[in-house]
């Protein structure tokens, strides 16, 4: 195979999904349907909750989730990452107002040890798309790079805390992936 010319398939880099030329039209994460009849299905088969509660399930499972992150507290300047939320950013969020509407700030979830574990009610896109919390998105970004946050689901923290792993324990986590909860169990190993 030689190397010829380069196929243009008329997109002219802009990406996107083209309709007869036409760039579609995305729409807002709100306006989604998310439903799906395949996923009715299974879900019915499998009898998980009675006929007359799958309404109930399928509206939870429809839920958006809120934004949770853990500041890592094996590295020595998690205390320091905890005060600038609180000290910084918690007030600031508290007098944000987006279309009108006050928002609720950051705050610790209150079983995670040292208010290391964090959740913020509003969802990853909103916070990711918000010109008004921008420096906080960015932070947490940086923060998340650099390894001293984990953007985490507070329910994937509960398992590494049951276990109290101790620095003398030897734990083999055999369904780690991504490997929040691993990280979470070797900073348990390390916290002494």
């Amino acid at each position: 195979m030689g190397r010829g010319k380069k196929k243009s398939f008329g997109s002219k880099g802009r990406g996107g999904s083209h309709i007869n030329g036409e760039r579609k039209r995305y729409k807002k994460f709100e306006e989604l349907a998310r439903d799906n009849k395949s996923f009715r299905k299974y879900y019915t088969t499998q009898q998980i909750v009675s006929e007359d509660e799958f309404p109930e399930l399928m509206e939870t499972m429809r839920t958006v989730l809120p934004t949770n992150f853990r500041i890592t507290g094996s590295r020595q300047q998690a205390t320091d990452i905890r005060e600038q939320i609180m000290t910084e950013f918690v007030p600031y969020i508290r007098k944000v107002r987006i279309d009108g509407a006050e928002i609720e700030a950051p705050h610790p979830l209150p079983w995670y040890p040292n208010e290391f574990g964090w959740q913020f009610s509003i969802p990853r896109i909103a916070l990711k798309k918000s010109t008004e919390l921008a420096n906080f998105h960015s932070f947490l970004v940086t923060e998340t790079e650099i390894g001293n946050i984990s953007r985490q689901e507070a329910v994937s923290m509960v398992p590494p805390l049951l276990l109290d792993v101790r620095s003398d324990h030897i734990v083999l986590d055999m369904c780690a992936a991504p490997g929040s909860k691993t990280a979470q169990l070797v900073e348990a190993l390390h916290v002494d």
